[in-house]
């Protein structure tokens, strides 16, 4: 399935294109969407047939002199191509960073509230948190990082990757169309997240320089 997907500059938005992305049914209000084409750099849309079933906002940036594809936020329309939509998005976050970042390994990381959210970015490699896995220095690290990126660090727990409350500006509003697929191990990683009082996980994995070669290809 073939989706119209365009990336612009955050700033080039118009008060019409972040009503209809608060329009469009996801979990952002325009509020949100507002502070967010504050806060981010690019804003990617997907399309069919014209009308908006798509959106992220996003950076590519290096913390610490390491690539990273920041996702701001994404909310995909809850309809039957959901997980095409979602692929399309992803493609076009691998796409630029391939552009910025050749021959470069990247961290890549956004907040996530639901086991859902994690198939955007379940090709990842070594995807922190993950059912079984007990995180190390380095991980912890990048934990730390990213939470004080995405401005949610006053509540974060560095050994658990969770944000108690007050970290929802931005996640992965993703409704995957076969939740029965879904991991009983992955499902329970959110079980000490409050979604209620605005909690989330902080997740990052790393995508290889050849692995981005294939993600990002056109």
């Amino acid at each position: 399935m073939q989706f119209q997907v365009e990336t612009r500059d955050c700033a080039a938005l118009t008060d019409g294109d972040l009503d209809e992305m608060a329009s469009m049914g996801g979990a952002f209000d325009i509020g949100v969407l507002s502070k967010a084409k504050e806060e981010w750099v690019l804003s990617t849309t997907a399309r069919d047939a014209g009308k908006l079933v798509g959106f992220t906002f996003s950076t590519l940036e290096r913390i610490g002199g390491t690539p990273c594809v920041l996702i701001g936020l994404m909310s995909v329309k809850r309809n039957g191509k959901r997980d095409q939509i979602m692929k399309g998005l992803m493609a076009e976050a691998y796409h630029r960073a391939l552009m910025a970042f050749p021959d470069e390994d990247v961290v890549v990381g956004t907040r996530v509230v639901a086991a859902d959210g994690l198939e955007a970015i379940k090709q990842v490699d070594d995807m922190i948190p993950r059912p079984g896995h007990r995180a190390v220095g380095e991980e912890r690290a990048w934990g730390r990082r990213l939470a004080k990126r995405f401005s949610v660090d006053a509540t974060y727990d560095e050994r658990t990757f969770v944000v108690a409350s007050n970290g929802q500006s931005g996640f992965l509003d993703h409704v995957c169309a076969k939740p029965e697929k879904l991991k009983a191990d992955i499902i329970e990683m959110f079980s000490t997240v409050n979604v209620a009082k605005g909690g989330c996980l902080v997740v990052h994995g790393w995508v290889m320089a050849e692995d981005l070669v294939k993600l990002g290809a056109r």
